[in-house]
């Protein structure tokens, strides 16, 4: 464990399935091999097991993508709120070791927005969590601003997940590679950069000035952001642009996590460019197997204190753990 004995370990992007939500992805994830499919559908015995194995006291548990972000509105609102409810339910047997993101149904923002309020103020959720585009669109869009609005209002992150690219991004981009790389699609590249797209176009459509106390999370060490934030501030500095202060917003609003991404450059990279205040321990659970990210936090090159830091103490802050 970590060298402070009294330091709990927190992480952030540890996800499940519901049975019911996931069956209208069946053929999504039908090569999921059957040990992943077990820890997804658990919510018991066997994750407090490997937590425990791991030295992890607390997950902040939310559904896997692409949850309710590709379904309509008349399916998403009633859908969504029984699996919140059952995650609810799961968190009660366990209150001491898990805590929960609610799903949103982002088919009808007005909706979702109530549907995050209701989570966080009546079942104790810490936040929501939207997975990559919003039924095809990007949701710096306007019409998604109801669910921003009510985060800030409420206090509370909403968690900037990835999910599959686009089918004209992956027409254009990745069709020659994916039948031999299914994985260029998702981890290894397509999920970095349609997620760190969506995050570029948050800061460039004006919605933090719109929400000043709005705070986003981007997992995977922000998707790249951090190591490009000064050549993207500098850009787009340039004469004929209109006037954004883009690296400082980035840091002002955004926390990101160490999910699946236990890199020392990386981590000190993001250091230097976000403040170890910013950055929040996370294991990505169950695509990523828990003992290697504990044993790797262990091992950083940072001070005690900032290793206490990003093992809870910022999630404690953030989510009022």
């Amino acid at each position: 464990m970590l060298t402070k004995p009294s330091c709990a370990v927190i992480t952030l992007e540890e996800h499940y399935w519901d049975e019911e939500l996931a069956a209208h992805f069946a053929g999504l994830d039908a090569g999921a091999p059957p040990e992943l499919r077990k820890r997804l559908l658990d919510l018991g015995e066997l994750r407090l097991k490997e937590m425990d194995e791991a030295g992890i006291d607390i997950q902040v548990i939310s559904h896997a993508a692409p949850s309710l972000q590709k379904l309509a509105a008349d399916v998403a609102v009633p859908l969504g709120r029984r699996v919140n409810n059952r995650l609810a339910a799961a968190i009660r047997r366990h209150p001491t070791r898990f805590a929960a993101f609610a799903t949103l149904p982002t088919a009808d923002p007005a909706a979702a927005a109530d549907e995050l309020a209701r989570t966080v103020n009546e079942l104790g959720f810490k936040g929501g969590m939207i997975h990559g585009l919003a039924n095809g669109q990007f949701v710096d869009d306007q019409r998604f601003r109801p669910i921003f609005a009510r985060a800030e209002a409420l206090d509370v992150p909403i968690y900037l997940h990835p999910a599959i690219p686009h089918p004209a991004v992956i027409e254009a981009y990745y069709k020659e590679y994916a039948k031999d790389f299914p994985m260029l699609l998702r981890a290894a590249w397509g999920y970095t950069l349609e997620t760190a797209t969506q995050a570029v176009r948050m800061v460039l459509s004006g919605v933090f000035e719109a929400h000043p106390r709005l705070k986003l999370v981007l997992g995977h060490l922000g998707e790249g952001l951090p190591f490009l934030l000064w050549r993207i501030d500098h850009a787009l500095a340039r004469p004929g642009q209109k006037p954004v202060h883009f690296r400082d917003t980035f840091r002002s609003h955004f926390h990101v996590t160490t999910s699946g991404f236990f890199s020392d450059s990386a981590l000190l990279c993001t250091v230097m460019e976000m403040g170890v205040e910013r950055i929040l321990f996370s294991v990505d659970y169950p695509f990523e197997a828990n003992p290697p990210g504990p044993r790797w936090l262990e091992s950083v090159p940072l001070c005690d204190d900032d290793k206490v830091k990003i093992a809870s103490g910022n999630a404690q802050r953030l989510l009022r753990l």
